[in-house]
């Protein structure tokens, strides 16, 4: 979608450092974290909400979910972790992203 901030940064069009990227998902900082680690995990194609992921593309929700198991387990050396998503009323930003949530400060 040509107006959506996720689809922009996902095509290079706004910068942003990548935490880790794969060919169906990218993950970056929350730029308003709510916790010590606030990453958001982003599937490069654009879906509005969760639900609609689940519905259209399971497969890349099971990416999302596993690259927040990644996440914690390969770069923040197994922090505990949350993982939120909201519906689609309550984003910012209408493309569907998980929200990978940590108390414990991130190396």
């Amino acid at each position: 979608m040509s107006d959506c901030l996720f689809c922009k940064i996902v095509a290079g069009e706004i910068p942003s450092e990548f935490i880790y990227e794969d060919d169906t998902v990218i993950a970056f900082k929350d730029i308003n974290p709510m916790m010590n680690t606030h990453l958001l995990i982003v599937p490069k194609k654009h879906y509005s909400d969760a639900t609609v992921l689940a519905d259209e593309a399971p497969e890349t929700l099971t990416a999302v979910v596993k690259t927040a198991k990644i996440l914690s387990e390969k770069l923040f050396n197994k922090v505990q972790y949350k993982l939120l998503f909201n519906t689609v009323e309550d984003q910012t930003v209408f493309h569907v992203h998980g929200h990978f949530l940590s108390e414990q400060v991130s190396s």
